[in-house]
């Protein structure tokens, strides 16, 4: 199978965002049989969600690249709930190993997303609640998300990314691929 568009994927928990693993473990290649596209950004290994792949290098780059901006959303459970002051830290920007974090959309959702499970539950702890938070970053630094809520005492016990730019999961579930639509497209090519 072969195709010119761009694809986005469902990354499941515990695989790698590449095709190739020396150690074994569950790759890309294990999900998508279409050659010659490759993942624009990645997701960590323990990271679910939304991940685009292109064999258009430039498409992959605007898209990585945090000098665009392309906003990045995430859906993410947190060990106990934090209160306004706290997620108005998040949203100004946390300190990470000496760089502050841009400015974050942060919004505490009243209820839990209607998400897939996941193959490896998270750690369930009768006396600590969680709680779970939309999360928009215009940048992309290593587990950034995972770092800015540990940073204010809130670890992230599950993160989903939904969105990428103009681009949503939408209905795809763990492991399921699509084409981009023209619209995505244009949209994404638009942002360039």
């Amino acid at each position: 199978m072969t195709t010119s568009r761009p694809l986005a994927f469902y990354k499941p928990y515990g695989v790698l965002s590449c095709f190739t693993d020396p150690a074994g473990r569950p790759t890309l290649a294990g999900y998508i049989p279409v050659p010659n596209v490759y993942p624009a950004g990645r997701l960590d290994y323990d990271t679910e969600g939304l991940l685009l792949l292109t064999a258009d290098g430039a498409l992959a780059h605007h898209i990585t690249d945090p000098r665009h901006k392309l906003p990045k959303v995430y859906l993410v459970q947190v060990e106990r709930v934090p209160d306004e002051r706290t997620l108005a830290r998040l949203r100004h920007g946390i300190l990470l190993g000496g760089r502050r974090t841009r400015p974050t959309e942060v919004e505490l959702l009243p209820a839990s997303p209607d998400l897939p499970p996941r193959p490896v539950p998270i750690r369930f702890r009768k006396s600590v609640p969680t709680a779970w938070l939309k999360v928009t970053l215009r940048e992309g630094q290593n587990r950034q998300v995972r770092r800015m809520t540990a940073a204010v005492g809130h670890p992230t016990l599950r993160l989903v990314r939904i969105a990428v730019g103009p681009v949503i999961l939408g209905d795809l579930k763990p492991g399921q691929w699509r084409e981009l639509d023209d619209v995505e497209v244009a949209s994404l090519n638009r942002s360039r």
